[in-house]
């Protein structure tokens, strides 16, 4: 099976839940939201769709990232990059009970660049996943600048969804779901937002996501066409 979404809600919800059956929120990365919303959203979306949402940036990204600019919450100087502490842990707690009343599938971890391919950062990771409540989420993680043989190893590792982008490499943990991100296209290592895909891409996107499906793929477009696109590739996909 193959869902498509995008990355926050990409018109409005009545018409997205209509026209999509997946959601990534990307409200939670930045800010702590109401119990109310969380549990309206919920009630608003139809029997079997999926929500998947992103952890809190408490939990991955540190204090001196822009990111913190846009939030409700003041940083400490012991936020992110995963270190088993007191305050990465609680904010951790908090995106657990934003999932539950959200009725969440995925949680994702997205990780900053600052996140170094380093025995740190492993060991860091380590202490991390043994010391967390998973509830019953499956954890999906993007690692930014990683190798493919420290991904591999760090999503094994911890039985963890690899995210990628199914133009840039195939999905490397060892589980029965996919899950994919198409941000856009890529110049010199930078994500290009302002992006159309074309039909070729489209069609090479559905070639690979179907060719390397083991049970479920979820794909969730980010560039600034993502509501476009994303209803031309449910299309393409609906025609095979």
């Amino acid at each position: 099976m193959i869902r498509v979404g995008t990355c926050g809600f990409c018109e409005g919800r009545s018409k997205y839940f209509r026209d999509f059956d997946a959601v990534e929120v990307q409200q939670t990365f930045y800010r702590i939201l109401q119990e109310k919303t969380l549990e309206r959203w919920r009630k608003e979306a139809p029997e079997g769709f999926i929500f998947a949402m992103k952890a809190f940036q408490g939990v991955t990204h540190p204090p001196n990232s822009p990111t913190w600019r846009r939030s409700n919450v003041r940083p400490s100087k012991n936020v992110g990059l995963l270190r088993p502490n007191s305050d990465v842990l609680h904010f951790w707690r908090l995106t657990l009970k934003e999932a539950e009343l959200l009725g969440a599938r995925f949680i994702l971890i997205q990780l900053p660049k600052s996140f170094k391919e380093n025995e740190e950062s492993f060991a860091n990771a380590e202490r991390f996943f043994e010391m967390i409540d998973r509830g019953n989420f499956e954890i999906a993680v993007e690692l930014r600048g990683w190798s493919e043989k420290g991904v591999k190893r760090f999503v094994r590792a911890f039985d963890v969804i690899d995210v990628t982008d199914p133009l840039v490499r195939i999905p490397l943990h060892r589980g029965e779901t996919n899950y994919y991100w198409l941000h856009g296209r890529y110049e010199n290592g930078r994500i290009i937002y302002r992006h159309s895909y074309s039909d070729e891409e489209l069609q090479k996107i559905r070639e690979r996501v179907l060719g390397w499906n083991r049970n479920e793929s979820f794909v969730f477009f980010n560039n600034t066409e993502m509501c476009q696109d994303a209803k031309r590739f449910k299309a393409i996909i609906g025609k095979g």
